[in-house]
């Protein structure tokens, strides 16, 4: 008997030293700060037992079909490298709230209008405050269904029926597909030189809308819009930057709406001919965006304390018409940003969901006959490193140098 329990042991022994992965998996659980990749991918392993991981290199992405088809994080430096997205770990042990379930997730897809007479997210006739406003459940606490998946790409979908503000009952498809880039297409997509003093992860969204109803989607019925949301982690220091179309001497109402929660203070946003810049440091709530036909295809944010610079590249289709997002059925119904930016802060209350800073684009209202589609997408890029580099990355694809951005507060402005 005492032979055969120390043959035992001597097994257990060997196969844990032919196989020390077992024995570091373990360790990774208790090892791993909270803003590194390695600690968010744990943690959500446990949430969703059907998450996908996407791999380029060092660069891995993070999607889960349970909750509603997000890319939850990236990093650009394997588990050791920081995690790019916010995520709210409290909303998971929450119980469902009625308005929405703020999981988190640096790209996820809802579907708009929130306001307006085509709302999504209130019922025909009720009056448009918080008590009645509700996030409609196919993009807010159901699963979707996976189709396929590979280890760079994943595909998802979800049926939807809804009924808009209009009564219109409105039967839908969504198709999403994720895909991680790998460093050439990195920087072929963004038309940048490859540099070694930069570590990257980029990964592009394709979202797919088709009408599956009987009737065709006008302005008398309403239609939605594809919406996709990035939400990250904020700093002091962050700083949204948001071109737009060359306007000296226009008139900057005409082109970006700054009040969606009351006028943003002039010490957190500032504007110029072709650009605005916004604080995004999680500690003032504000709302902002820009019209679709004075909107360019790309913003982004730099954070001077990781030395982490974001870009976003996405469709706008500048003559289409887009749909009136705001609390309120007297605006036009086709008179909607392209893109937004939100910087998360305090409620009157004092209670916060944050921080965190969102950057976020809307496709075109969807004017469709039965089993027709719009495609949107969407690209989230993140580049760290070396300062110098990533400046010429941002004057590139920006129109704007680093040094510029994190002045744009003092005294001195921007040249």
């Amino acid at each position: 008997m005492m032979h055969r329990n120390f043959l035992f042991v001597c097994i257990l022994i060997f196969a844990s030293c032919d196989h020390p992965d077992l024995q570091k998996e373990d360790e990774r659980s208790i090892d791993f700060r909270k803003d590194e990749f390695g600690y968010d991918l744990q943690f959500l392993k446990k949430q969703d037992e059907g998450l996908v991981v996407l791999k380029a290199g060092e660069s891995q992405v993070i999607v889960s079909p349970k909750y509603q088809a997000k890319v939850f994080t990236s990093t650009a430096r394997g588990e050791r490298g920081l995690s790019f997205g916010w995520i709210n770990y409290k909303a998971f042990e929450n119980k469902v709230n009625t308005h929405m379930n703020a999981y988190g997730g640096e790209n996820r897809i809802w579907l708009g209008p929130e306001g307006g007479k085509f709302s999504l997210f209130f019922k025909p006739g009720s009056k448009m405050i918080y008590d009645n406003w509700k996030t409609p459940s196919p993009v807010d606490t159901e699963s979707w269904n996976l189709k396929n998946k590979d280890s760079t790409q994943v595909t998802m979908y979800k049926e939807m029926k809804l009924v808009n503000y209009q009564g219109t009952r409105l039967i839908l498809m969504i198709d999403r597909t994720v895909q991680i880039l790998d460093r050439q297409e990195i920087f072929q997509r963004t038309g940048i030189i490859e540099r070694n003093t930069v570590d990257a992860v980029g990964y592009e969204t394709d979202n797919v809308l088709t009408n599956k109803g009987d009737k065709e989607w006008t302005a008398e019925t309403g239609m939605p819009c594809i919406w996709i949301l990035d939400m990250f982690k904020p700093s002091p220091a962050t700083m949204i930057v948001m071109p737009f179309r060359h306007s000296a001497g226009a008139d900057f109402k005409q082109i970006a709406t700054t009040n969606y929660f009351g006028q943003i203070p002039s010490d957190r946003i500032k504007h110029y001919d072709s650009m605005l810049v916004f604080k995004a440091d999680g500690k003032s709530r504000g709302k902002l965006g820009i019209v679709s036909n004075q909107a360019k295809q790309t913003a982004g944010s730099y954070d001077s304390v990781s030395k982490v610079l974001t870009i976003i590249n996405f469709d706008v289709v500048g003559q289409a018409r887009y749909l009136n997002q705001e609390w309120n059925t007297t605006k036009p119904s086709f008179s909607g940003d392209a893109v937004n930016a939100y910087n998360d802060g305090p409620l009157a209350d004092g209670s916060q969901m944050g921080p965190f800073y969102e950057i976020e684009s809307v496709s075109q209202a969807a004017f469709l006959k039965p089993n027709k589609s719009i495609i949107h997408k969407h690209s989230v890029f993140h580049f760290a490193g070396n300062e110098k580099a990533l400046n010429e990355i941002a004057v590139q694809l920006l129109g704007i140098s680093l040094n510029n951005i994190n002045k744009t507060f003092s005294h001195e402005g921007v040249n």
